[in-house]
């Protein structure tokens, strides 16, 4: 590795190309710490950011091409007798070949990110004849995202490139495996769209039967009970990760980051941003819940006991979770800027469970799809950047606070699902009436 960073710093941009045109064609090089030490060089001023980009993006372009073009010309006899030589034997031919039957084409740009993936992708795209255009509008848009990305992160971290280099490619690869799994749900609801509709209007119609309430309740109880679940086994993730001590690269690399992203410039707005997670200011969205629920009209007892529960009850649940924890703390090795971890942070917590039940109220409030719409994605901005303050402003740990959110969305989500439950019971109990 010491031999192909010392090439890099004589020569740069060449060195780039052609250690990437290799790897993509099956040699076993380092291409994505090479990127990363690119992006360190960027940093320095010794090379340029968009040019390195376009260097190592033709670069992994061509080695793709080449390999296609290989595959094509040779077509899977070739790679089922001489592919081991490759690493692209009989049994990895098969494997590829279900995972592009399964998955699709676009799974071409996630390929760049999984290791031993990226390698044979080319080839086996030539040798089973997917046609180039399609093949070169993934392959290429994937190559010059992925040398984007970990070009920029080296920028980024500068100096400390090396220390989170492993860690980077494992949160990337994660990411990839979600995007995956995105995209996987994508490419299955347009092949078995109208099956999955039926089979839908069937579990509609059912519940419907059960609640007698209308169709927009039902799926926004359901949407609720899938994004708690989520929440809830996240949560769990993250108590064993807490147990385990495991947080320490997490918060490590989030507190490097965050001052190389946000420089002092940002200094006034996290500023801003931090005094919105404030008690002032959640007093003050906790008033504005109270008019919400006078507005709404109907329900104001129901509505009014449920911001009681929410927001007494959380600080309850949150004293509750910091005492547990508190007792179970595994050993830190290490701190933050001298902050004593606390397990999910309070703040945030708090700040989860006021801002999530008055985005709620106002979403039940309002008949507007777009006004909805626009309150939660500006509300979940808002939220985003107040826990990002609260890192940049040294004032929390990153586990923390990624903690706290969690925690307390786990919380509204459940709040949410019992207030919508107790509805649909008064919904029933009326229409039996009637």
């Amino acid at each position: 590795m010491d031999n192909i960073t010392g090439y890099m710093d004589q020569y740069g941009y060449i060195v780039l190309f052609v250690a990437l045109f290799l790897e993509l064609i099956a040699f076993p090089l380092p291409g994505e710490v090479l990127m990363s030490y690119s992006g360190f060089l960027v940093y320095q001023g010794h090379l340029n950011w968009i040019l390195s980009i376009l260097i190592a993006g033709l670069g992994a372009s061509t080695g793709m091409t080449f390999s296609y073009w290989v595959g094509y010309k040779l077509g899977t006899p070739f790679f089922e007798k001489y592919g081991h030589y490759l690493h692209f034997g009989p049994e990895r031919i098969k494997k590829t070949s279900q995972w592009f039957s399964v998955h699709g084409n676009k799974l071409l740009i996630i390929a760049f990110f999984i290791p031993g993936v990226r390698h044979i992708t080319g080839y086996f795209s030539g040798a089973t004849r997917i046609p180039f255009r399609i093949f070169a509008l993934f392959a290429y848009s994937g190559a010059f995202l992925w040398v984007t990305v970990f070009i920029t992160f080296g920028k980024i971290l500068g100096p400390q490139w090396d220390k989170f280099q492993s860690s980077i490619k494992n949160y990337l690869i994660i990411g990839g495996i979600v995007a995956a799994v995105v995209l996987i749900a994508i490419y299955i609801y347009k092949k078995y769209k109208l099956q999955l509709k039926n089979t839908a209007i069937r579990i509609l119609h059912f519940s419907l039967q059960i609640f007698h309430t209308r169709k927009r309740a039902a799926l926004f109880l359901s949407f609720t009970a899938l994004v708690t679940l989520a929440l809830i086994i996240l949560m769990i993730g993250m108590i064993q990760d807490f147990l385990g001590n495991e947080f320490q690269d997490f918060n490590e690399l989030i507190a490097t980051l965050i001052p190389l992203i946000f420089n002092k410039g940002w200094t006034e707005f996290m500023l801003i941003f931090s005094s919105m997670g404030s008690w002032p200011f959640l007093i003050v969205l906790i008033l504005f819940s109270l008019i919400c629920i006078v507005l709404k009209k109907q329900d104001r007892i129901m509505y009014i006991t449920a911001l009681v529960v929410v927001v007494l009850g959380g600080e309850l649940y949150e004293d509750s979770l910091t005492r547990i924890f508190h007792t179970f703390s595994p050993n830190h090795n290490f701190l933050i800027n001298n902050l004593i971890p606390a397990f999910p942070s309070e703040k945030s917590l708090m700040i989860m469970v006021i801002y999530g039940f008055f985005i709620f109220l106002f979403v039940r409030i309002v008949s507007k799809i777009w006004v909805k719409t626009f309150v939660s994605i500006v509300g979940l901005i808002i939220l985003f950047f107040i826990g990002i303050s609260f890192i940049y402003l040294k004032m929390e740990i990153p586990s923390d606070v990624a903690a706290g959110y969690v925690f307390g969305g786990v919380w509204i989500g459940l709040n949410i699902l019992l207030l919508e439950f107790f509805q649909l019971l008064k919904s029933m109990d009326v229409q039996a009436k009637s």
